[in-house]
């Protein structure tokens, strides 16, 4: 045990771990596979019986202890298979990962070929299980044809069975080609076949040099001259003696027939990757492939589909290899064995492989969850994608690049073809010569006594290995009596081994691919080196040091995402938005911090060093915002350093030589795999150079560690504070393979439940939170660190949660939404309860909303409800949108907790759908997860209405007069015109005199005028426009205000307006603009709904627009500063408008025409000092001023002034002229403010108004019009009005067509 443990010290610098034998165990005989999809309608042959691990060497390494179940399980995923001599017995090989729960990893190489089974006790076992299955068969065929496809439906109770059973429905003999025979075994006719594995446990994916070592050890077991040496001597040598190449160096040893080469890159170069990507991108296509990236990099369900395990392994590794400088967080299982398929219904993000058969239909596979799962067909070159999926930046010219990349090796981008067949493994058209490459190994071949080496052999191969110089190699030989000549042919052959030409043609291929794989991880790394160039400016380090940042860090905030967006070029943001909320992001930010306190780690250095390099050859800042498409730089230097280090090999192992072991006992039997020496192979020597090596490297890393440990907190306390920091899925990157116990079962999907709860409480932490602060900067607190495309990837990032909880336990699915099912099944019981009750849904499923203002009737609001609005949207097609369509809706409503809480009150539907250890039925988790939801309702969302724009919304207006009768009457025609964000309704005519009448809580009577209209999505309402044709005696009207809701999301809008239209009455308009604002819906028995956004401005009030005659009044006139505030802080919110995104600014005329808007606060500048309010008891009003300077700069036109020359009008003049005239000459009545407020909004939007105000200074009328000390004539004040009214140039100012309609200028 001692001599297994000091071997085991060198372990971290060796190139192998242990070397594995798996298959059939005759002592236990056959043992059918129950875990591996059990199937007893299946012919024996086909199928599925446990292997075991037959033998493994070394017995335990501490730094990798040996987990037998996971790697029988991996190495033979699907059991034993048994073959005839009828069927294919080609070898295979593939690999595969295990990721230890520290998230590091370790990589197995298998290759699988068939021997022949010798025991009798299982020919006799086989044939017996053939009659009794042909017995069977043949009574069930006599009874009922059809009853196996029937069993087989009705075996499936659940969405994993069918998932396994389907699997199972078509067999095939093997991934490589070969029909299997349709006829039986017989043990006197037939041979026997069963599949066998070696395996080699490496720390690193050296996949070539491991599958040509394992394809020479077959070639020595399957051919007919003995290998030179016993085979032992190959795996001791490659378990203890073949060292693991040092960073940036290449490294040579030897097979069992040729010399096998491997490197390893340098430190400033890109990780590992041994698995050829040329294969994957042949596989699926450059276009299929940056889908599926795109994917991986956005962290959704990823799950490959291919008959063949390798093909499964070399896209997986290739993709995830691809991430440099991220890493993928969470579950990770590139094969997935058939005892594991409960596992796809994990409800986090990953990325698995499922093993197919041929001929399996994909329409019948049934997957537990598909809303954000991307499908990858491998084997017939397809991929599904989600939906709601952003593009990756610059798509087209990176598929370009690619695509040329390729092009350049001679492989076309367009995907499609399989990977080449592997070549035979056996050597039955060589001669061995022909293979044998050294003297030494001829030397060994001649002996023909199966490697037990005698006398003169024995001492010459001893001292090749010992004494590697050519002098002293002459001097032995002499006195052993071999010629000098065979060993000067010996050094030669050495020399020419290690040239510079002299390649194989299969070293030739490996060259290639590593050259052809490095490129294109080049052109990968270089997208992101360019995307995030200035990452590091966003990062935020705040804590003193490392313990207080983990101690705090998920209240902290580690990078300004908000900054870094608006940095970003436009096309590149939906992808970005999305990518920055991943766990590989936060966990890449995680290790830039931590690189203060603690070493670099190692993909973090590289990528920093590479935007180093490229900053210096590259100043990005003058462009920082282009997204024009930049081409990698480093393909030839990469490809290069590649080259130079297999031309040059830096380090030779130690060759394969004779073990201590008794003569004879290295048996050899062709086509047999021979019992190991366990004796021999449990443990290595006890020194060598390179462990020594490795000794000293420990050293150094324990004083350095002893240094820093001030500095650092205690490791396990670290680990600790790291898992609870960092987010969900760190812990459960691979499920356990060695324990299937229910327990074990339970506890994983435990561990779910609890990370499924604590996800949903961040996610509603981060958007209450993000949300709150824009709210707070709406109230003039700080930044607005949100931005509209950010809240709608959060709430994506929701819907895409919610649908994973749904799809959590399921017991059958039905359609790609778990959540739509679930809410399909609840209208069915509801509507069946309906029709037997024959009576609304009312038995508390359903309630009126408490009534938001006078006139609109109550709307029912109920889960049924909102699901028949989104039915009845045709936009959306599928189920996976119906249920985001449902979510969004309910979180603008105000609803989802409650929806949902609803929806799961009916306790025996979820347990029909759900099984036992659910998320949905653990009690106690679910009461919190709808608390977290109820906390959303304390802000307003607009979720559903801003994605779904091209809708039909029913919506209905109400006018309401003011409450004395004669007022509310009118006898003319009255008009509507309703406009949003998005449009407007066009002009809808009202019925006249059709008054309805309503009574409130304290049974008031209200009189109105109710108007129901279905137009396209209308977006937030912005603007209402009233009027009416004044016709009839009684054509005043006075309005106290329209209120018009969305019939859908039960949003209401109140327009105030205070004031009368009519000729000869207020300011004899007849048509108003009125501007709304977003009525808060109160009383509400939900929590949080009271809670409320900042209110959007709206009409001025009725007080201050009656007219100048209530200004006059004493309490009522604001003071000059309060007048100059108000008119800075309208231009400043004009202003902040423009500085936000397109997408978000919302409405212009709310700003220029609402309270507190630039009409507002121009119209208090003009107000001030106005002289006499009434001339003969007529109001006046600011537009009468304006009329009459007008016609005093027209009339100085034509007659010219007596104490001027005659001269014409200026060109300020002759705008404000024209400008004036094609107002008062325009069809519409809108009266005099309403004439003032289009003249303010036209002369800010033709950048006119600081031309017109000095005019109206200057003018003699306003002597007579305006008091000395007003502010219209004070020349300081109008200045300083000139340079703010100025800084709106900068700024295109468009108008909604409601305000311009009918201008003609």
């Amino acid at each position: 045990m001692s001599a297994t443990m000091s071997g085991s010290g060198s372990a971290p610098c060796r190139f192998a771990h242990y070397f594995i034998v798996c298959g059939l165990d005759d002592e236990t005989g056959l043992e059918p596979d129950a875990l591996a999809g059990e199937n007893f309608d299946q012919s024996p042959l086909k199928r599925t019986f446990k292997s075991k691990v037959l033998a493994h060497y070394p017995e335990n390494i501490e730094c990798n202890p040996f987990d037998q179940d996971a790697v029988n399980m991996l190495c033979m995923p699907k059991g034993l298979s048994f073959r005839t001599q009828r069927d294919s017995l080609a070898p295979h090989f593939h690999s595969f990962l295990i990721t230890r729960e520290d998230g590091s990893r370790t990589y197995g190489f298998v290759h699988t070929f068939y021997e022949e089974v010798t025991s009798p006790q299982i020919c006799s076992a086989m044939q017996t299980l053939h009659q009794m299955h042909q017995a069977e068969h043949n009574t069930s065929a006599q009874n009922c044809p059809s009853s196996s496809s029937s069993s087989s439906s009705s075996s499936s109770s659940s969405s994993m069975d069918s998932l396994s059973s389907s699997l199972d429905d078509v067999d095939s003999p093997s991934t490589h080609g070969g029909r299997r025979s349709c006829e039986g075994y017989d043990s006197v006719r037939d041979t026997l076949y069963v599949s066998k594995a070696m395996c080699l446990i490496a720390p690193m994916p050296f996949m070539h040099a491991c599958k040509r070592f394992l394809a020479q050890m077959h070639r020595a077991v399957s051919c007919s001259p003995p290998p030179p040496l016993p085979l032992e001597s190959y795996i001791y040598n490659v378990l203890y003696e073949v060292p693991l190449p040092a960073s940036g160096r290449s490294l040579k040893f030897h097979g069992v027939y040729e010399p096998i080469l491997c490197q390893r890159p340098g430190v400033g170069e890109l990780p590992l990757a041994d698995f050829p990507l040329a294969d994957a991108f042949r596989l699926l296509g450059v276009e299929n492939l940056v889908q599926l990236f795109t994917c991986v990099l956005l962290e959704m369900q990823i799950l490959l589909y291919s008959q063949d395990y390798q093909r499964l392994m070399v896209v997986a590794e290739g993709i995830t290899t691809l991430l440099f400088p991220f890493q993928w967080q969470h579950v990770y299982v590139p094969i997935l064995p058939a005892s594991l398929l409960h596992f796809l219904d994990a409800p986090v993000p990953y990325l698995m492989g499922l093993q197919s058969k041929e001929g399996t239909d994909r329409s019948k596979l049934e997957l537990p969850q598909e809303a954000n799962l991307c499908f990858v067909d491998i084997d017939n070159h397809c991929i599904e994608l989600p939906e709601d999926f952003p593009q990756f930046p610059n798509r087209s010219e990176f598929i370009q690049e690619l695509s040329e990349v390729l092009l350049s090796f001679g492989q076309s981008p367009e995907g499609g073809s399989g990977s080449p067949e592997p070549a035979v493994m056996s050597s039955q058209t060589s001669t061995l010569e022909k293979e044998l490459k050294s003297t030494s190994l001829r030397e060994l071949a001649d002996d023909k006594r199966n490697g037990n080496l005698g006398g003169e052999a024995l001492d010459v191969l001893e001292l090749l290995q010992g004494n590697p110089t050519l002098e002293r190699l002459q001097a032995l030989a002499k006195r052993t009596g071999v010629k000098v000549a065979r060993l000067e042919a010996l050094a030669a052959g050495q020399k020419g081994d290690e040239g510079v030409g002299g390649r194989s043609p299969v070293e030739e291929e490996e060259l290639r691919n590593a050259k052809l794989n490095v490129q294109l991880r080049e052109v990968f790394a270089a997208r992101f080196a360019t995307m995030f160039a200035d990452y590091e400016s966003f990062v935020i380090q705040n804590s003193p040091d490392l313990e207080s940042w983990l101690t705090n860090r998920e209240q902290m905030h580690n990078f300004d995402k908000a900054s870094f967006l608006s940095d970003q070029p436009e096309p590149y943001l939906p992808f970005l938005s999305h990518f920055i909320e991943t766990q590989m992001f936060a966990t890449f930010i995680d290790n830039k911090i931590m690189s203060q306190w603690e070493e670099k780690e190692p993909l973090l250095r590289v990528f920093d060093g590479r935007i180093e390099k490229a900053r210096l050859y590259n100043v990005r800042a003058p462009s920082l915002r282009s997204s024009v498409y930049q081409k990698c730089t480093f393909l030839k230097e990469s490809a290069q350093a590649i080259e130079q280090r297999l031309r040059k090999i830096d380090h030779t192992a130690i060759h394969p030589h004779l073990l201590d072991m008794k003569i004879g006992q290295g048996k050899y039997q062709q086509g047999f795999f021979p019992k190991l020496q366990a004796d021999v192979l449990a443990s290595g020597p006890t020194s060598n150079k390179w462990s020594n090596r490795t000794c000293s490297t420990q050293r150094r890393v324990e004083r350095h560690r002893q240094q820093n440990e001030h500095l650092v907190l205690d490791n396990e306390l670290k680990e600790k504070y790291m898992q609870e920091a960092r987010n969900l899925g760190k812990n459960l990157r691979q499920p356990k393979l060695s324990d299937l116990s229910p327990a074990v079962i339970a506890q994983t999907n435990w561990k779910f439940v609890e990370g499924l709860l604590k996800e949903c409480k961040m996610k509603t932490k981060r958007m209450l939170v993000e949300k709150m602060g824009r709210e707070a900067v709406e109230l003039g607190h700080g930044e607005a660190n949100i931005t509209g495309l950010e809240e709608n990837t959060l709430i994506a990032s929701l819907c895409d949660l919610l649908e994973r909880i749904w799809s959590h336990g399921l017991q059958v699915k039905q359609g790609k939404s778990a959540l739509w099912s679930h809410l399909l099944h609840y209208q069915a019981r509801e509507e069946k309860n309906e029709q037997q009750a024959e009576s609304p849904v009312s038995n508390g499923q359903e309630r009126r909303k408490t009534e938001s203002s006078v006139g609109l009737p109550g709307l029912r609001v109920s889960v049924i409800q909102d699901m028949r609005h989104i039915q009845s949207m045709a936009e959306i097609k599928t189920d996976v949108g119906r249920a985001r369509a449902w979510i969004r809706l309910s979180l603008e409503k105000k609803l989802l907790s409650q929806h949902l809480k609803q929806l799961l009150s009916n306790q025996a539907l979820t347990k029909k759908l759900y099984k036992r250890y659910a998320f949905l039925r653990c009690e106690e988790e679910k009461e919190q997860f709808l608390f977290h939801l109820l906390s959303l309702n304390a802000v307003d969302y607009f979720c559903f209405t801003s994605v779904f724009t091209t809708i039909m919304i029913p919506y209905r207006a109400v006018i309401i007069p003011i409450k004395k009768l004669s007022n509310a009457m009118t006898t003319s025609n009255p008009w509507l015109c309703v406009s949003g964000e998005l449009g407007d309704s066009g002009i809808l005519q009202i019925t006249k005199n059709i008054l309805e009448m309503t009574f409130d809580s304290a049974f008031r009577p209200h009189t109105h005028i109710s108007i129901a209209f279905k137009c396209q999505n209308l977006g937030k309402l912005t603007t209402v426009q009233l009027g009416h044709d004044n016709s009839g005696l009684l054509a005043k009207w006075l309005v106290d205000c329209v209120m018009v809701r969305n019939e859908i999301t039960g949003h209401t809008y109140k327009f105030p307006c205070g004031r009368w239209l009519g000729k000869g009455v207020d300011d004899g308009s007849l048509e108003r603009v009125l501007i709304g604002e977003f009525v808060v819906p109160c009383g509400d028995d939900e929590g949080g709904r009271g809670s409320k956004t900042p209110p959007l401005q709206r009409s001025p009030s009725q007080i201050r627009r009656i007219s100048i005659t209530s200004l006059t009044g004493r309490g009522n006139k604001p003071t000059t500063v309060q007048i100059q505030e108000s008119i800075g802080e309208a231009v400043n919110n004009i202003i902040k408008h423009f500085h936000k995104p397109e997408k978000e600014r919302g409405s212009l005329t709310v700003l220029l025409c609402g309270e507190g808007g630039l009409v507002w606060a121009l119209e208090q500048f003009f107000h001030h000092g106005f002289r006499s309010a009434r001339i003969f008891q007529k109001n006046v009003f600011v537009w009468d001023f304006f009329e009459r300077i007008v016609a005093f700069l027209e009339n100085r036109d034509q007659t010219g002034d007596l104490q001027e020359s005659p001269e014409p009008l200026s060109l300020n003049s002759e705008s404000l002229c024209r400008y004036v005239n094609a107002i008062n000459n325009m069809p519409r009545n809108i009266g005099k403010d309403g004439k003032f407020q289009l003249l303010v909004c036209l002369g800010a939007r033709d950048r006119l108004l600081p031309q017109w105000l000095p005019l109206l200074a200057e003018c003699p009328v306003i002597m007579r019009m305006y008091e000395e000390n007003a502010l219209l004539r004070d020349k300081l004040t109008v200045s300083s009005l000139l340079g703010v009214l100025e800084t709106l140039h900068d700024f295109p100012i468009t108008l909604e067509t409601s305000l311009t309609k009918s201008v003609e200028l």
